[in-house]
């Protein structure tokens, strides 16, 4: 992939579970996910939003996105 390819929405799934499964208790807002991937708002929310569908991440009582422990 060259420098101007953004990678692949499963790409991004891929890295964001890892994410989350290394970091046991990683709870981000889309503000500090978009910060941390380096995403644009929208692609950064699609990516969340698939995985909240997935019920791999669920949102929070303050709306940050948490791994779903029932989903383990």
């Amino acid at each position: 992939m060259n420098r101007h390819q953004q990678p692949r929405k499963d790409e991004w799934l891929d890295r964001v579970r890892g994410e989350y499964g290394e970091s046991p208790g990683l709870t981000l807002t889309l503000d500090e996910a978009k910060r941390l991937w380096g995403l644009d708002a929208a692609h950064c929310q699609d990516v969340l939003d698939a995985l909240v569908e997935t019920r791999f991440l669920k949102r929070t009582a303050h709306g940050a996105y948490a791994r779903n422990e029932d989903h383990v």
